[in-house]
């Protein structure tokens, strides 16, 4: 890549630093959150599954608060198959720890490089395929501070770089804005779920007399008593009836990748479990891979609806998410649309909320799997027609914002993508920066 930057070493603006060597015996489910190489999921840190360290063992390490980390840290990979991944430490109310093999860059230069600046030039797929790259090891890749240090990057005059990660910045806090927002809505969907169809709250609270706090239209779409099911108790009027009653349950397949006929050109969205798996909210708005009519048409289940709520049945059995464009599917998934009578969202809520029982019907000897076979008899507890009518008018508009937020951050992302190695490089000159995304940084 040519740039119009002069380059510099790494290491005459930053020193790259590793975590303290935490011992595993001393890891457990309490005490103070530990950043660990796992926890290094670009381009953030995943903060939600961290190993724990008590406090009267951080309190016996010397110079403890040089490994704690602050918002805003980069932090890097430096061992294992994900040498080179960098991630930016997002938000948190807790105190967080970093362990060994997980470096963070400290500035020594304030005068000379903006911090965020180089998060933007060691995330790019560039350097981080230079760290990999340099890295060594017979057993697994390692790679050093120095090693980090060494690295050539484009280095503005300060209010350039200042400016560059001021657009780029805007661009990743509304990103930022938004999945925080999904999260919120995700959880408002979740919790009313759980409180109508597993716990049954309003039939609870007016059995015993109380007030369900529901608007008077809703709470008397609930009945006052239970009965008994095959399931146990339910709320009166309810039945019990299986996910095949109230969804057309179907899979997918792969037509030969060998077969150019079938992919090449093609212009139908062909999903993989894989295209789930980094999916923030259950939402899927694109897939990796598209298929053509001819290759379309070696599919059983042919291209289903948009609507349609997806549920990888293998390896790993569980990711969820709805379909919103026409979509055709491979051989890891069950699809279910809905049935007359029956919200797509019941059915994605209901899917997350029986992971356990569905996991338990599956299968195999090398990689557990539900077949249609074993999920479509699952028993699920189908609300009168009022409830479930009045459930889905609650959580669409919800669901509709979830999926707005996706819809911006998507092509925020791609803006971000688009522009970052062009500024950073020099390629894209910041003439007039007070006129870029000016709206942006008002959310």
């Amino acid at each position: 890549m040519a740039h119009s930057y002069a380059l510099v070493r790494l290491g005459s603006v930053a020193n790259v630093r590793s975590g303290f060597a935490f011992k595993s015996d001393d890891m457990g489910d309490t005490g103070r959150p530990l950043i660990k190489i796992k926890n290094v999921v670009p381009p953030s840190v995943d903060v939600a599954d961290c190993d724990r360290i008590p406090d009267n063992v951080i309190a016996t390490i010397p110079d403890v608060e040089r490994y704690a980390i602050t918002p805003g840290d980069i932090l890097i990979a430096m061992t294992g198959a994900t040498v080179g991944k960098v991630g930016c430490f997002p938000v948190t109310r807790e105190r967080f720890y970093l362990n060994q093999r997980v470096g963070k860059v400290y500035l020594t230069s304030p005068g000379k490089a903006d911090y965020r600046f180089l998060y933007y030039v060691l995330s790019q797929d560039t350097y981080v395929n230079q760290m990999f790259g340099t890295a060594d090891g017979s057993a697994q890749a390692n790679i050093s501070g120095a090693q980090i240090e060494r690295l050539e990057i484009p280095m503005p005059p300060l209010p350039e770089q200042r400016a560059i990660a001021h657009i780029l910045g805007t661009l990743d806090d509304k990103i930022e804005s938004n999945r925080r927002m999904n999260e919120t809505l995700d959880a408002m969907a979740r919790a009313l779920f759980k409180s109508w169809f597993v716990d049954f709250d309003p039939v609870r609270a007016k059995a015993e007399g109380r007030d369900t706090e529901l608007p008077k239209h809703i709470a008397g779409l609930f009945p006052d008593s239970f009965e008994d099911s095959e399931l146990g108790e339910i709320p009166r009027g309810w039945t019990v009836k299986s996910v095949g009653d109230v969804a057309i349950v179907v899979g997918g397949t792969t037509p030969s990748t060998k077969n150019s006929a079938y992919w090449d050109g093609g212009k139908h969205a062909w999903a993989t479990p894989k295209d789930l798996s980094a999916l923030a909210v259950p939402v899927l708005l694109d897939t990796e891979r598209r298929i053509t009519d001819t290759g379309l048409a070696q599919i059983g289940s042919g291209l289903l609806p948009k609507g349609t709520v997806l549920l990888s049945s293998r390896a790993p059995i569980g990711y969820l998410a709805v379909a919103e464009i026409p979509i055709a599917i491979n051989q890891g998934f069950i699809a279910m649309t809905p049935k007359a009578g029956t919200s797509n969202l019941f059915l994605l809520l209901w899917a997350s909320a029986a992971h356990e029982d569905i996991v338990s019907r599956a299968n195999g000897s090398t990689f557990l799997e539900i077949s249609k076979t074993n999920f479509r008899p699952i028993p699920i507890i189908a609300p009168s027609a009022n409830v479930m009518r009045k459930f889905d008018q609650l959580v669409r508009p919800v669901y509709e914002r979830i999926v707005e937020c996706a819809r911006e951050s998507r092509q925020l992302a791609a803006t971000r993508d688009v522009l970052l190695p062009k500024l950073i490089s020099g390629e894209l000159r910041l003439a007039n920066k007070k006129h870029w995304l000016p709206s942006l940084s008002n959310g």
